[in-house]
């Protein structure tokens, strides 16, 4: 089993003594986003747990604590973008404090299991094509060292997105300029020795060296843990998401990054009152259990395979 902690919130930043506590007690609580007094029991043991995945902006509270998850393979996508505070009001300077954060996670754990992600590309009068080649290569500069691969998607305006980026006057992403904007940032990456891809887009750019990303990577927890896996592709994400499945422990409407492109967050008085209600010792990420919520043990296993095979060493 592979845990994603998480796509529906930035667990790192926010919610890590929670995270440490539930991988002390070996077990997490996750509501059912379409019907929330349904509760899943996820065994967290580590003879269960074949990898964890962490998404996040900024992972201080966790990096000091890492040598807790000794004997769990785990790896970071790790967004940094080139967006101000009017997109991301809530994060800390880049310059100053966010890509030094992932340099030293990197200098922590290897750059093998630290992806950058540079998502989700969006255009406007400010934010334009000449802006993100400008910013893509300074970003790309500092972390050559500290990354193999970065992955990009382009903006997706679902009805929730719609809403909340309304001030941006975003303008339609284009084939055309979408494939000009992933010429140039595959020819910097390529420049400065990093691999490339895209997440959950159909837009094929193979003739950019661009390939499809697995964000929840079987071949990359295989080379980072030294084991093979049994596993199939996820089958509840986009039919364009190459991702493997996983179990995603996060909530929706619990993160307080405020990103204003956020698919996963559809009210800030909702977050600002989920958050409100968080308690680090709870077996559930903000709340508490009531009366009607129904708890279902899920069954899972590891997907280790053990099978010899005849050119196994």
């Amino acid at each position: 089993m592979i845990i994603s902690a998480s796509r529906r919130t930035d667990i790192p930043k926010y919610y890590s003594d929670w995270f440490f506590n539930r991988i002390k007690e070996q077990y997490v609580l996750v509501r059912n986003p379409m019907s929330i007094h349904h509760l899943s029991k996820i065994n967290l043991s580590p003879n269960t747990i074949d990898a964890i995945v962490f998404w996040t902006k900024d992972p201080t509270p966790m990096i000091d604590r890492l040598d807790e998850l000794e004997g769990f393979c785990y790896y970071f996508q790790f967004t940094v973008n080139s967006y101000g505070k009017e997109v991301e009001p809530n994060l800390p300077n880049k310059n100053e404090f966010i890509i030094p954060t992932f340099q030293r996670l990197s200098d922590k754990i290897s750059a093998d299991k630290i992806i950058w992600r540079y998502d989700p590309i969006f255009l406007n009068n400010y934010y334009t094509i000449d802006y993100h080649i400008k910013y893509f290569e300074k970003i790309a500069k500092r972390l050559k060292d500290y990354t193999r691969k970065c992955t990009i998607s382009f903006i997706d305006l679902y009805k929730n997105t719609m809403r909340n980026v309304k001030g941006l006057n975003i303008a339609e992403l284009t084939v055309p300029n979408k494939r000009i904007l992933a010429k140039e940032l595959s020819e910097i990456a390529i420049s400065y020795g990093l691999k490339i891809d895209t997440c959950a887009e159909d837009i094929e750019l193979k003739d950019f060296n661009i390939t499809h990303a697995r964000c929840i990577d079987d071949k990359l927890i295989e080379k980072i843990s030294g084991f093979s896996l049994d596993i199939e592709k996820d089958k509840n994400q986009r039919l364009e998401c190459g991702c493997v499945a996983s179990i995603d422990i996060g909530m929706y409407n619990t993160c307080c990054n405020g990103c204003k492109y956020c698919y996963a967050n559809f009210s800030l008085n909702t977050v600002n009152n989920n958050f409100k209600n968080h308690n680090s010792n709870s077996p559930l990420i903000c709340g508490q259990l009531v009366e009607e919520d129904v708890i279902k043990e899920r069954l899972v296993k590891s997907c280790k395979d053990c099978q010899i095979r005849l050119f196994d060493n």
